[in-house]
């Protein structure tokens, strides 16, 4: 006996009862609301065997460490990312790809990281299907643009290096005193120097009026007229006449 009395609650869960077959959607499931209660950190095959009502070593068969656990999350994350590789306008279904990669982050701030660093940390043929899914989406997107498939890489990887970046920030955007009327009190800018950080402090409106949903799409703004500026599609490429130009010749 490991000492751990676990109530009917702990050993038949009402959303996951122990008479169901197990199934690796279910595992996932339960291991994302264990990271989105607490954080990854929390998260181990004895804490979900306990939320599952079962032994852990039969969440072995589903995933063979902790490690493999999180890939799977990782994969149900973005699963609920949506590309549309037919549409016509890459620049809308790229808008649109932002904003569903934003609306999840916010939704599951503690599996953020993950997000972010499993790239990181496993070689690109090595991440789980569901992880790259994505990437080939947006890939087949911009090559029916007509660009070449490196530019659709550049493009891709200048995307979401700007969204891991927003969101980063969004995230980090924590009010000290939220009874506080007067900005620089509320955000602690009060703590700062203010002969060395007289820009800083002078910016506490801007920062207490920060909106995550706002600022997203002043950024994309940015990077999407950057990238229609100075990426370039195959059609309009020097020695290949683009559809309006043979329309007007």
């Amino acid at each position: 006996m490991n000492g751990i009395r676990a109530g009917p609650a702990a050993r038949h869960p009402p959303n996951h009862p122990r008479t169901a077959p197990l199934t690796r959607a279910a595992m996932l499931t339960a291991a994302l609301e264990i990271i989105d209660q607490d954080s990854v950190d929390q998260l181990s095959m004895r804490r979900l065997g306990q939320a599952l009502g079962r032994d852990p070593m039969v969440l072995y068969r589903h995933a063979a460490n902790k490690a493999a656990l999180l890939e799977g999350v990782a994969e149900l994350v973005l699963a609920q990312l949506t590309v549309d590789p037919a549409d016509t306008d890459w620049r809308h279904q790229l808008r649109e790809i932002a904003r569903d990669y934003r609306k999840v982050a916010v939704a599951h701030p503690n599996t953020v990281a993950l997000l972010v660093t499993l790239p990181l940390a496993t070689p690109l043929a090595l991440r789980p299907l569901g992880t790259l899914r994505p990437l080939e989406h947006i890939l087949d997107l911009l090559t029916r643009a007509d660009f070449s498939a490196a530019d659709a890489l550049h493009i891709y990887r200048a995307l979401f290096g700007f969204l891991h970046g927003h969101i980063l920030n969004e995230l980090q955007e924590l009010v000290e005193h939220p009874e506080e009327t007067d900005d620089v009190l509320r955000l602690g800018l009060h703590h700062l120097p203010i002969g060395e950080f007289p820009l800083l402090r002078g910016l506490a409106t801007d920062l207490a009026a920060y909106d995550g949903a706002t600022e997203l799409e002043r950024g994309l703004d940015i990077l999407l007229s950057g990238l229609t500026t100075t990426m370039t599609t195959a059609a309009a490429r020097p020695g290949k006449r683009s559809d309006d130009h043979d329309a007007t010749t």
